[in-house]
């Protein structure tokens, strides 16, 4: 029987009612019992832990799932919230969250809880880690009022090549990171975890700042546990930052990753990183099993906006036009449309190591010149409109005398109310 259980189940019926008063109280004073429902009214938001467990944690039986239903007992005023604490503290003992919900749960039963939300005489250190806590416990739940509303996807995805077979939206102020995978019918939300990013917040602009960086970045290798230390978990999965974008802005720094967590931790707090993403280890494990490396796009926002794809069909046809436009001219060696469809600076950055890598990839005709016949195919475009707006296209292009193809990357910029292409290589 689950540690708990009996002693609970033997009392006495006044006593019961008298327990679940405590239980509400530990709703509302323990630091990490802060509840964004009901409390002990038994009242839930409109996501319930069973038909919500994807958009909870990665299954139903994953840690967060079995801490919001923790929380769940606790806001009813429901005796089993104990066993179920000590039945997940047993199977994840590195679960701080949980063992403080659980220690609270014990002294909740003896009458002896205090407020922590409200101690100011304890030991710095123990108040920090109180706080942080509190800032992890109401950062998963209230994921449970944040999940994208069915049928939306990130407005950041234009279009997605049938190659493409998952997205990661990471949702930085909300601790969050969200996993599409393209189905026939469109891109379907499979998974959502909770992260940890940069110490000092985001929207990273040097190096050294502590800072996790916005925009669209892409899975450039992966990395196993024994290739990353041990703070870094089960391994992890290097971004492109900075990009493309990133560099002309002038933004530097470098080792920005998807990565696990030490050992002996479940998670950690909301900002504790150097500036990478960081998830739990079982998290990260799945991640590592399905990402494609080289195509699966990351979006790292500050908040996300989420739309209907027929709500993006008239941009979504504006870009193609123009694309449409830039090809043609290519085919036909149109130079003069070329140079009115780039910027001054298009690919200037002489110390991009994709510069040579993008002349060595380019595909070439029979006489050993750029092939401008070559065929366009697996098309995917993204959008980003933080400060200045930027269009980022992956395709690939195919040439067939000889048989030769490479994957490329193109950046556009928007300026004075045109778009401009300032890069083209290879990815």
């Amino acid at each position: 029987m689950t540690f708990g259980q009996n002693d609970s189940m033997s009392v006495p019926p006044d006593r019961v009612t008298t327990r679940r008063k405590l239980l509400s109280r530990a709703a509302l004073a323990g630091a990490s019992l802060v509840l964004p429902f009901g409390q002990a009214s038994g009242q839930t938001t409109r996501s319930s832990l069973n038909d919500g467990a994807v958009l909870a944690g990665s299954l139903s039986s994953s840690p967060e799932a079995r801490l919001i239903a923790v929380y769940r007992a606790i806001a009813a005023g429901d005796r089993h919230a104990l066993p179920l604490a000590a039945a997940l503290v047993r199977d994840v003992p590195g679960f701080q969250l949980g063992q403080l919900v659980y220690g609270d749960l014990l002294m909740a039963q003896s009458g002896t809880l205090p407020s922590f939300a409200t101690v100011k005489d304890g030991p710095p250190a123990v108040r920090e880690q109180l706080q942080k806590l509190r800032a992890e416990a109401t950062r998963r739940l209230g994921s449970l009022r944040e999940m994208p509303p069915p049928g939306t996807v990130p407005e950041q995805v234009l279009e997605l090549a049938r190659n493409v077979r998952h997205v990661v939206v990471v949702d930085a102020s909300h601790s969050r990171v969200y996993v599409f995978e393209q189905k026939s019918s469109g891109l379907q939300l499979v998974r959502s975890f909770y992260a940890s990013i940069g110490r000092a917040g985001f929207d990273k602009e040097v190096e050294g700042d502590l800072r996790t960086p916005l925009g669209i970045y892409h899975i450039t290798s992966r990395l196993d546990d024994q290739q990353v230390e041990e703070l870094y978990g089960i391994g992890a999965l290097p971004l492109n930052y900075p990009n493309e974008h990133d560099r002309r802005m002038g933004r530097t720094g470098s080792g920005i990753w998807l990565h696990g967590v030490p050992r002996v931790s479940y998670a950690r707090s909301p900002y504790a990183t150097e500036g990478c993403v960081a998830l739990a280890n079982d998290d990260m494990a799945y991640l590592m099993e399905v990402l494609q490396t080289r195509r699966t796009p990351v979006v790292v926002a500050n908040e996300v906006n989420w739309v209907r794809p027929a709500d993006q069909a008239a941009e979504r046809r504006s870009f193609e036009t123009l694309l449409t436009k830039w090809q043609e001219a290519r085919a036909r060696g149109d130079a003069r449309t070329l140079l009115a469809l780039q910027t001054a600076d298009f690919n200037a950055r002489v110390d991009n190591p994709l510069r040579k890598a993008s002349l060595d990839a380019e595909p070439l005709g029979a006489s050993g010149e750029l092939d401008p016949q070559a065929d366009w195919r697996q098309v995917s475009v993204f959008r980003w409109k933080r400060g200045a707006e930027v269009t980022i296209v992956n395709y690939t292009v195919v040439s067939t005398k000889p048989s030769r193809s490479a994957d490329r990357r193109q950046y556009w910029a928007r300026e004075q109310g045109r778009w401009r292409l300032f890069f083209d290589g290879a990815v």
